[in-house]
């Protein structure tokens, strides 16, 4: 085959990636999504696109957990309009199973003196790219250009760092398929999602390098830390 066919291979393989989504949207929408309301269903309909999603989470204030610990549901966070990372992570998922996407996750464990961070998954064109919710100028969304999600956990490592610089991840998990857990009644659950918290804490988890490597590392630079306290939402 000749590097002019690809192209064309290319568009044909997005066409029919496209209707598969069509028909895997119908069926979705009728076995998953059938208690959505008519406004989520707009939301989740005009978020098409991953930038789209990323765009909607980075306008949703940050939540601080002011009245203690939460992990809501899609639908609460359109109700309350806040959202800490797992929380963005399990919206944008929800978002990207609407269109017929799987609605995968990522976990990223680091030393006990950190908060862990949550990412949804997509892929596009065999690569692999984030979603993620956060306050700082780091551990943001992530283009899919990435071959593995190995390759893609490993972009966060080195903006992942404690106060005085010591870097602190640990590990990450290989993708988390919620759809595997259920029908999705999580999409609209008025409860905390304790279980799906739970669900990514005990997954197994690959370290991000060997324990002699970890204990070599050279701490982020001043300005790096610096950097890394901007926030886009003050409490």
């Amino acid at each position: 085959m000749t590097k002019l066919e690809i192209p064309s291979l290319a568009r044909h393989e997005k066409e029919l990636s496209r209707e598969l989504a069509r028909n895997y949207n119908s069926q979705t929408m009728q076995k998953i999504f059938p208690k959505l309301t008519k406004k989520e269903v707009a939301i989740f309909r005009r978020l098409n696109t991953p930038r789209k999603i990323q765009d909607f989470l980075n306008k949703i204030p940050q939540n601080f957990e002011r009245r203690g610990e939460t992990c809501m549901s899609p639908r609460r966070i359109l109700r309350e309009n806040t959202a800490h990372c797992i929380e963005g992570a399990l919206f944008a998922s929800a978002v990207l199973w609407y269109h017929g996407k799987r609605p995968l996750l990522m976990h990223f464990v680091t030393i006990g003196k950190d908060q862990d961070h949550v990412v949804a998954l997509f892929k596009e064109n065999g690569l692999w790219g984030a979603i993620s919710k956060t306050n700082h100028a780091v551990l943001r969304y992530r283009d899919p250009v990435y071959k593995t999600p190995r390759e893609l956990a490993m972009s966060y490592f080195h903006e992942y760092f404690l106060p005085g610089g010591r870097k602190n991840m640990l590990g990450y998990t290989e993708p988390i398929d919620l759809s595997k857990i259920g029908t999705g009644g999580w999409i609209i659950d008025e409860k905390d999602l304790w279980k799906i918290n739970d669900l990514l804490f005990h997954t197994p988890h690959k370290p991000v390098a060997p324990k002699a490597a970890m204990r070599r590392l050279r701490p982020a630079d001043a300005v790096e830390r610096k950097y890394s306290d901007i926030t886009e939402w003050g409490k």
